[in-house]
């Protein structure tokens, strides 16, 4: 790994922990044994790691998601993926939001990146939905998307079985548009 990759590991290990906002630059360095000259020389400032950090969280759950592409259900496994996820990074929220949330009056190119992001992901759940039904739905997507950020929340609070509990439902909804097509 170089040093930049290291900073982004550590720092998001950090910020998953201690929030984004009220973690010191130390704090969020020490894992990469960088400095806060380093973290300067590559980023320019902790804001901007920040984003690193989100662009990477993002781009690592993207590919776990494409991974599972090719399943013979990919809505499902949408909810598979997320349960995977959590199991091996904890079940905090979503960093993604819990950033928008933290910097939402502080800083709109972290809003912007995650509004970003967040479409990003609603548009490759309605591929999905597109790609099961053999139509687009655009209300149908919408309502799986909100399953999914929902259990992500949930989780936090819960247990991982109400991730098992929004693919039952996500389920149930594609069944119901598949029946009323007919």
């Amino acid at each position: 790994m170089n040093k930049r990759a290291d900073i982004v590991a550590g720092a998001a290990g950090a910020f998953e922990i201690d929030g984004f906002r009220g973690v010191g630059v130390d704090k969020v360095l020490a894992p990469s044994g960088a400095s806060t000259r380093t973290l300067y020389k590559h980023f320019g400032s902790k804001d901007a790691l920040v984003l690193a950090v989100l662009e990477e969280r993002h781009r690592r759950f993207r590919e776990r998601l494409e991974v599972a592409t090719g399943s013979a259900d990919a809505v499902a496994a949408l909810f598979d993926t997320l349960r995977h996820w959590l199991e091996e990074h904890g079940a905090r929220g979503c960093m993604l939001l819990r950033a928008r949330a933290e910097y939402s009056e502080a800083n709109e190119e972290i809003v912007a990146l995650v509004r970003r992001q967040k479409d990003e992901f609603r548009r490759m759940i309605a591929a999905r939905v597109e790609a099961t039904l053999g139509r687009s739905d655009h209300r149908l997507a919408t309502q799986i998307w909100i399953l999914f950020e929902g259990a992500t929340a949930a989780a936090s609070v819960s247990d991982l079985s109400v991730v098992d509990e929004a693919k039952a439902a996500a389920a149930s909804l594609l069944h119901a548009a598949q029946g009323s097509a007919s």
